[in-house]
């Protein structure tokens, strides 16, 4: 059975590594990721911007170098792509 994790857990250790979190305000879009609890063993991390599957290949080293299990996934309908991150 997985262990818990929390999104901000994740959003800090990505930082730490040197990325850049996606940023929105009223007047302008800044690239990079974002992190979203999908329930209390897994987060979501997702890539806003150009170069979506690269960066989300560089977020996958970063995060199983940590120890991490990261499963790449897409949404339903051709969605958005995604990483389901769990610690063992």
């Amino acid at each position: 059975m997985t262990k818990r994790i929390k999104a901000a857990a994740i959003h800090s250790l990505l930082i730490d590594g040197g990325h850049t979190p996606s940023e929105v305000d009223a007047s302008e879009w800044d690239p990079g990721f974002r992190t979203a609890q999908a329930d209390t063993r897994q987060v979501n991390v997702f890539y806003d911007g150009p170069g979506e599957e690269q960066q989300l290949q560089a977020l996958t080293t970063e995060l199983r170098s940590a120890g991490y299990h990261v499963h790449p996934s897409q949404l339903d309908a051709g969605g958005r792509r995604r990483l389901e991150v769990t610690r063992p």
